[in-house]
């Protein structure tokens, strides 16, 4: 799929996205390309045809932090509507969040991020995040410790 062809989509774009945690941080990266060059979201991308989900996000991980992981559960299903100014959907894409955990690899930005970094919970406010995406991360953090 080429990048422009993201914009304006006919049909919503199915993309997977990654909860990992390490302790009380989790894993962003921060995007290297538009849309949303510049903000910081969970590491996932785009479902390809034919692709189960559970391998998406494996690939999508490993190709953007280097890290190979398991995905443990689907968290929850977001979507993300994107409207230009004159209102019309600019982008618009459904991703499903997987928690994760690290199997192995070790961390570095790759493909399309320009960095990554475990972020404590408590400095998630010192981000430009996506939006929607702290969230997400807030309610992943609960339901951990809901678990526990």
């Amino acid at each position: 799929m080429s990048r422009s062809s993201r914009r304006y989509p006919r049909h919503p774009l199915l993309g997977v996205g990654a909860l990992i945690f390490r302790r009380d941080s989790i894993l962003l990266v921060e995007r290297g390309r538009t849309p949303l060059k510049g903000y910081w979201s969970l590491p996932g991308g785009l479902v390809e045809t034919g692709e189960l989900l559970a391998d998406a996000v494996r690939r999508e991980i490993l190709e953007e932090t280097g890290l190979y992981i398991k995905p443990v559960r689907i968290f929850q299903i977001f979507e993300r509507i994107l409207r230009d100014a004159s209102g019309q959907a600019e982008y618009h894409y459904v991703l499903v969040d997987y928690v994760c955990k690290v199997v192995s690899g070790e961390l570095r930005a790759a493909d399309d991020v320009s960095r990554v970094e475990w972020v404590r919970r408590r400095a998630l406010k010192n981000f430009q995040l996506t939006e929607g995406t702290l969230g997400v991360i807030e309610k992943a953090f609960d339901a951990r410790g809901k678990r526990s």
